[in-house]
């Protein structure tokens, strides 16, 4: 149908969304242009993208892995090879010695076989390497003897030798074996050397036999032997060979052959010929090779079939990925590891590559965006030097890694639908990084995750920051370009925006303590939460990887645990702790200047605290971030705790008259504005009644103060005019509250203000594992990890402005509402149970709820639908919504026209030209001042009476010369 057709029987037959849309989504169908649809059209532009939508989701899942487990050891010298047998389902390792172990499926340890060869004495054998021949159940591996050795799988005597081959030129290092998945007899095992070679055995009927049998009578169990040199010069018509040595005489430290490419790939540890791509054009032909040279060379590499990209890991600790037929230079390069990378492996299925360098950091690569999305470092065997094998069984999601004769196993969690949460524990901390425009968060497994905040999307990932132990805190220097973070360890560790770690400072002297906060000074780093004296760093001290602490001047004058701090340039520091007293410091002399504290009787809103109900708790897991966030009704010193500090520094010209310029918040739900200059409390209210200790921020301009609570729910106030004049009575009447939501599900544990493209937005932490992005208004942009990506420059400020409490029905103004025999909620809790309704009345009749033309109309229905009058007269008076009131939209005036909109004549006509007046006359200049600046008047009397002697005397001088005889003459 056509396009007009095709808008109109869509939209007419799906009920939802503009004509506009409708267009849109007809010309992304009709992508030859053609002017039409059909069914086929339709059908495949629908496959493609749900097609294209699953792999981008499966990309962009880091993968979550089990706790690291290290499996019994069975061997005692390095480990060389992994495999995994598929029809067994069992995995097999094995070592220098030849100690061969098998391994069940849940990694108990079977049974040790020794693999030997009569070729040299036990003591010395040597393995150098193994591989799986899956297509005829054997397996074969390399020897130091020069020999590589072919053991049955399906024999009676299990792991019997059926084929030996003997005296090779130089010594196998690494093999690889390949087989055509649509004829098992094509097979290729090819192998690199010691010399520098790579060498191919090309297998033409390898179910039948993989090499010819000799023609003297042998016994049917004994071992057939082959001379090498039989190989290369053709005496096996199953069998032929291929060789090239594109490396020199460098190592080869890796092998393998591309059945889709023809092609073997290998790899040396030299900067010439690094990677050598050797073509197999015709069969028993000799090979054409192109070489890729890298700086220092490479370890390993890898190969993804779909994406036709070779990883290569660079002793310049570069993780680079070429094409194969571009050989020119890298299509991408994977910085991030800080030591030389020995190994990498892609995940094919989800588009990703593993990197593992000799600093036992593990990362997981998003290939597609070529960013890190997971740093995994800390969980692996310490030894200083070490020999390595990384097999990532993709099927099964376990990554084994050996360590010398050591094994480890990371399993990864299987993948299950659930709510979006941005990490796998509770979130503790999110920043703003204004330079780099990203948004940082840290959870309680010691993780530290990037996002973009235009679109969402997670840029990079580090696990383990601090061990076990989990981060508590986090803060950006000056400049933004160094993260500190504070784990329950009782450590601060300073890192780069790279994952690497510059400083550990020793804040806990040696000692597990919980940190609440860290606090960048110019000079100094405080560090603050477990203790009543202030822990400080000094700048000039940061010169060694450990630091520690230096002493504050000021000792102690806490009574309790201090808790968090603020600053106020140039000089001012304030500190808060648990009993709630507030300390103002010097910090320039680190003396106390004076104390802050609420009256010794309960205030007026205390008073009525205590008669309601009692405070709520939060999870457990809740409480782990804030000291304070849980408390009993009993216990006095709840009633002040101070959780936050936060100076209102765009108040400081008004600050030296009596306008309050600190702000605490903590125990029941309270915030409170003090005056440092009149040294006071100003004002005091209720932020969230019944919540416990509660959290908050203020914006940088100093007029939106935000506030959370334990349940997840989220109030901005409008604080721009409010206690501007503190006096003897302390103000209880709260500040206009601007808007509430509800962005999270569980105690909110971090809040942070931030300015992107001109608009102020909110980054929200929480116990629910979750980091929202939400407007100022209170509209939710997204959570941080979800499918679908945001642009947040679609988002227009003040599309949701927010709506004053004042300006809302004076019954429903934050006060008590009873809806249908429910429990008393407030206005943001009935707006969120009428949501959940129409949400469940949607749902049960609506398959397009998870559409993109849906979650379209689901926005535009936020805006106030202008109903016809008769609509009121039909709706029925009984329903779910039946008690609603629901009035007439009022009708709009026309507007008056301006002046010159209904009489443009009288300012856009042609005005008649004016003559213009005459100019004044000019005076001369020397007829106006030849009597007011004259010589007597310029002058001084003595040098006008010198210049006219001087003068007088010339003359004289001049007529008694012209007087003298002869002077005409002489002339």
């Amino acid at each position: 149908m056509m396009k007009e057709e095709f808008v109109d029987k869509v939209s007419s037959l799906v009920g939802r969304g503009t004509k506009d849309e409708y267009g849109e989504l007809f010309d992304k169908v009709d992508v030859t242009r053609e002017g039409f649809v059909d069914w086929d059209k339709l059908t495949s532009f629908l496959l493609l993208e749900l097609n294209e939508k699953d792999e981008h989701s499966k990309s962009t899942v880091v993968p979550q892995w089990k706790p690291l487990k290290v499996l019994p050891m069975s061997h005692k010298e390095p480990i060389q090879s992994i495999v995994y047998l598929r029809n067994t389902n069992r995995y097999l390792s094995i070592s220098k010695e030849g100690q061969l172990g098998i391994w069940a499926d849940g990694f108990t340890l079977q049974k040790t076989i020794r693999i030997v060869t009569d070729s040299v004495k036990l003591k010395d054998l040597w393995v150098t390497s193994l591989v799986l021949l899956p297509n005829v159940n054997k397996i074969a591996v390399g020897f130091t003897s020069k020999e590589i050795c072919f053991y049955d799988l399906l024999s009676k005597q299990e792991f019997s030798c059926q084929y030996k081959i003997l005296d090779l030129e130089h010594t196998p290092l690494s093999m690889d074996y390949w087989y055509n998945p649509t004829d098992a007899d094509e097979a290729v095992l090819s192998f690199g050397d010691l010399g520098g070679e790579v060498n191919g055995m090309c297998f033409t009927t390898a179910l039948i036999a993989l090499f010819e049998r000799p023609t003297t009578t042998v016994e049917q169990d004994s071992v057939i032997t082959i001379k090498w040199q039989e190989l290369v010069n053709g005496n096996h018509k199953c069998c032929y060979v291929v060789r090239h040595k594109g490396h020199g005489k460098s190592w080869v430290r890796r092998v393998r052959y591309l059945g889709n490419l023809d092609a073997f790939i290998s790899c040396a540890t030299s900067n010439v010929n690094s990677i050598v791509l050797a073509w197999k054009e015709k069969e028993r032909m000799p090979l054409r090779t192109t070489a890729i040279h890298i700086g220092k060379g490479t370890n390993d590499f890898d190969y993804h079939p779909g994406l036709n990209l070779i990883a290569s890991a660079g002793i310049d600790n570069k993780v680079c990925l070429w094409n194969p037929y571009v050989i020119s230079k890298p299509v991408g390069v994977l910085r991030g590891h800080m030591a030389s990378v020995i190994a990498v492996q892609f995940i094919v299925s989800k588009k990703q590559l593993l990197s593992f360098s000799k600093d036992k950091v593990l990362r997981v690569w998003d290939v597609h965006h070529q960013l890190c999305i997971q740093r995994i470092a800390g969980v692996f065997p310490k030894c200083m030097e070490f020999h390595m094998v990384l097999y990532f069984d993709e099927e099964h999601g376990r990554l084994l890694t050996t360590f010398n004769n050591q094994i480890t196993l990371l399993e990864a969690k299987q993948e299950i639908g659930q709510r979006v949460t941005s990490h796998a524990k509770v979130v503790s901390c999110v920043l703003y990084n204004q330079l780099f425009k990203q948004v940082i968060s840290s959870d309680a497994d010691s993780t530290i995750i990037y996002w973009m905040i235009d679109t969402g999307q997670k840029i990079k990932q580090f696990t383990k920051c601090h061990g076990d132990a989990e981060i508590s805190t986090m803060a950006l220097d000056a400049t933004e370009t160094r993260l500190f973070t504070g784990g329950t360890d009782g450590t601060v560790k300073v890192w780069d925006f790279n994952g690497h770690c510059y400083h550990k400072l020793n804040a806990g002297l040696d000692q597990a303590v919980e940190i609440s906060q860290i606090l960048m000074l110019k000079r100094t780093v405080l560090v603050l939460g477990w203790e009543r004296m202030i822990t400080v760093f000094r700048m000039n001290s940061f010169t060694q990887f450990f630091v520690q602490p230096s002493e504050w001047k000021g000792g102690v004058q806490h009574q309790n645990d201090i808790l968090c701090a603020a600053f106020l340039p140039p000089q001012t520091l304030a500190t808060g702790s648990y009993d709630g007293e507030i300390i103002i410091w010097n910090n320039n002399t680190e003396n106390a200047c004076y104390k802050l504290h609420p009256d010794g009787t309960d205030s007026e809103l205390l008073k009525e605290r205590k008669t309601s109900i009692p405070p709520r708790t939060s999870s457990a897991s809740s409480g782990k971030f804030s000291p304070s966030v849980v408390f009993s009704e009993s216990d006095a010193e709840c009633n002040y705790t101070v959780t936050r500090l936060i100076f209102l520094e765009a108040r400081k010209s008004l600050a030296a008259g009596d306008a309050a310029d600190l702000v605490s918040c903590g125990g029941l739900g309270l915030v409170r504005f003090w005056s440092t200059t009149r040294i006071c409390l100003g004002a005091e209210f209720i932020a969230h009644r019944d919540a416990g200790s509660i959290i908050m921020t203020v914006d940088k301009t100093g007029q939106y103060l935000i506030t959370g609570d334990i349940d997840g729910w989220v109030k901005v106030w409008d604080i721009q005019e409010y206690c501007l004049h503190c006096t003897d009575s302390v103000i209880n009447q709260p500040p206009a509250l601007l808007t509430t939501f509800q962005p999270h599900v569980d105690c909110v544990t971090h809040l942070e203000t931030c300015v992107h493209n001109g608009q102020l937005l909110l980054t929200s932490a929480s116990a629910d594992c979750s980091v929202a992005l939400s407007h100022i208004s209170g509209s939710i942009v997204g959570i941080f990890g979800q499918e679908e990506h945001w642009r947040i420059n679609d988002i227009i400020a003040g599309k949701n402005s927010p709506k004053l409490a004042q300006d809302l029905p004076e019954q429903a103004r934050d006060s008590d509402l009873e809806i249908m025999g429910q429990p008393t909620l407030n206005l943001a809790k009935t707006k969120l149970f009428l949501m959940e309704n129409l949400i469940l009345v949607c749902s049960r009749t609506n398959p397009w709820q998870n559409t993109i033309l849906w979650k379209k109309y689901q926005e535009s229905k936020k805006e106030i639908d202008h109903k016809p009058a008769a609509w009121k007269e039909s709706q029925s008076s009984i329903g779910t919504f039946s008690w609603l009131h629901i009035e007439d939209l009022s009708s709009v005036y026309e507007l008056e026209k301006p002046d010159f909109v209904t009489n443009p004549h009288r300012y856009f006509g042609e005005k008649p030209e004016k003559k213009s007046p005459d100019p004044p006359e000019i005076h001369v200049i020397s007829e106006t001042v030849k009597a007011a600046f004259d010589e007597k008047s310029l002058f001084p009397r003595d040098i006008l009476q010198s210049e006219h002697k001087a003068r007088r005397s010339h003359r004289q001088h001049g007529s008694r010369l012209c007087q003298k005889p002869g002077h005409t003459q002489s002339r």
